[in-house]
């Protein structure tokens, strides 16, 4: 009769089950992985399927009591950097929208909102069409790709260890948040600066013909120079994406 003892099975689970807990959690929080759309057992496959494939690349990892202390703090740890990895990836969507934000609020269009279940609030039109169009390239330009490398990568600088407020620590996700205004006024500056122009002209047009009403007429101008705007500058939304999505990877993959 074949027997196992309790140390060969966590051996050969170990391996497979702390990548397995953060690829999981980084499913539960990043863009597209986490979409209602997607069944939780596809997730779940695939997280494991991940786990499975990853196993040549990742660092031999410790063997640790599953009945023990330590395992409460390693899937602590697993969780925490798995949910952090998504979190960092779906604030580079929210640069984007606040971008969008700003855009609705010179175009006068932040009027027309909608409900967004993802972030279960309201969303205003262009901040929708730019989320979705983040959502496009992110997937045009590999993203989810990048984010399953960040997960692989990120054991070499997070090991499995336990030490769940050293993770914490060495996160240093404070980083992005400068970068999530910064980035958003950068993406939305062209639109401002052209809106903000033809508000100036409007503003003269008003003062040089009293009788015209602006308000009727301001908003029209107003809304078509920015969906023109829009359509010139939308090309140009790859980069600050690229740049932003390789910021927040090497947040969890490079060494410091």
């Amino acid at each position: 009769m074949i027997t196992f003892t309790e140390a060969q099975l966590v051996a050969w689970i170990s391996p497979i089950l702390w990548p397995f807990l953060r690829v999981l959690a980084m499913f539960s929080v990043a863009p597209v992985f986490s979409m209602r759309a997607i069944p939780m057992r596809v997730k779940i496959g695939l997280a494991f399927f991940v786990a499975v494939s990853a196993q040549a690349v990742l660092p031999a990892p410790p063997v640790i009591d599953i009945n023990g202390r330590e395992a409460l703090g390693a899937v602590a740890q697993q969780v925490a950097v798995g949910l952090a990895i998504g979190f960092s990836v779906r604030l580079v969507f929210a640069s984007v929208e606040l971008a969008g934000e700003m855009i609705g609020l010179q175009m006068g269009l932040n009027f027309a909102s909608f409900f967004d279940p993802a972030s279960n609030g309201q969303v205003s039109a262009v901040a929708r069409f730019f989320g979705h169009m983040s959502t496009l390239l992110f997937i045009v330009i590999n993203g989810h790709l990048m984010v399953i490398m960040a997960v692989v990568k990120s054991f070499d600088r997070f090991p499995v260890n336990g030490n769940f407020l050293q993770a914490i620590g060495q996160m240093r996700l404070y980083e992005l948040g400068t970068s999530l205004f910064s980035s958003a006024l950068w993406i939305a500056l062209p639109m401002i600066a052209l809106l903000l122009f033809v508000n100036l002209a409007m503003g003269i047009i008003s003062r040089v013909a009293p009788q015209m009403n602006i308000y009727a007429v301001g908003f029209p101008v107003t809304l078509t120079v920015g969906l023109l705007g829009i359509a010139a500058t939308l090309p140009m939304l790859e980069q600050p994406i690229l740049t932003l999505m390789q910021q927040s990877i090497d947040l969890f993959s490079s060494q410091r």
